[in-house]
């Protein structure tokens, strides 16, 4: 008889923990939790006029090379203040260096620099300061999105349009979508790196912000020289106030025949 028991206790026993390991609603939060992983955008504010900037670039194509196929998502953007100093960066934008000072009001900086990296738009850095950026890429690819974020891309009549639906996004969020040039070179002839040959990696030729709402549409103009096959979009949610970044996604291009 006390065997009969302890074999029933044992066979209840194994039901439950049968039924915990199938159980829906266990299954449905771990899908959840998966969906909503951890992502990084890592945002570089560069100049080919800077001397201290070449490190940095070589970083940032090392960590995209180690992280391909994960979310992370790098921007690299060409400051115009430098080009004063004897060489133009031909993908320097005046809005690029709006956007850095941009950031050092949201992180209460007292000046901008070259090279400086801000991930997700809460960790700010020396760009070629490798273990402190792979410090706060641990941090956020192991911190759940606070927001969720999908979007379709495709190309029609000079027009990149973009439909996308945001969960979550929160009030005072905008949608920014990036074009984004993946490789280029460039033979500098002035200036600090005179004589360099400078290899760039994830070179920002536009952005631009449209206010977030749970489901839109939005277009962009294509720049100059845009070839599907050799840039990308990246687009995701930032909080006007704080600028802080909380989903981001990059949609394949999708031709309109």
């Amino acid at each position: 008889m006390k065997t009969k028991i302890i074999n029933s206790l044992f066979l209840l026993f194994g039901i439950s923990i049968s039924a915990m390991a199938f159980n829906p609603k266990t299954d449905s939060a771990n899908t959840e939790k998966a969906a909503n992983r951890g992502f990084a955008v890592i945002e570089l504010f560069t100049s080919e006029g800077c001397s201290s900037c070449p490190p940095a670039d070589k970083l940032l194509a090392k960590i995209q090379e180690e992280h391909a196929g994960k979310p992370v998502y790098i921007l690299a953007f060409h400051v115009d203040y430098w080009n004063h100093q004897g060489w133009r960066d031909v993908f320097s934008e005046k809005d690029f260096t709006k956007r850095q000072y941009q950031y050092a009001s949201w992180l209460n900086l007292e000046t901008v620099y070259t090279p400086q990296v801000v991930v997700n738009g809460r960790h700010e850095l020396i760009g070629s300061q490798e273990e402190t950026l792979r410090r706060a890429l641990n941090i956020e690819l192991n911190s759940g999105a606070p927001a969720q974020l999908h979007a379709d891309a495709q190309i029609e009549a000079g027009k990149l349009k973009l439909a996308y639906q945001a969960t979550n996004a929160g009030r005072g969020t905008v949608l920014q979508v990036a074009l984004v040039q993946k490789v280029a070179h460039t033979m500098v002839k002035r200036g600090e790196n005179a004589g360099r040959l400078l290899p760039h990696v994830q070179i920002v030729r536009r952005i631009q912000s449209f206010p977030a709402v749970d489901s839109g549409n939005v277009a962009l103009n294509l720049p100059e020289g845009f070839n599907p096959t050799e840039w990308e979009v990246i687009t995701f949610l930032q909080n006007t106030q704080t600028g802080t970044i909380t989903a981001a996604i990059r949609p394949d291009f999708k031709q309109n025949s």
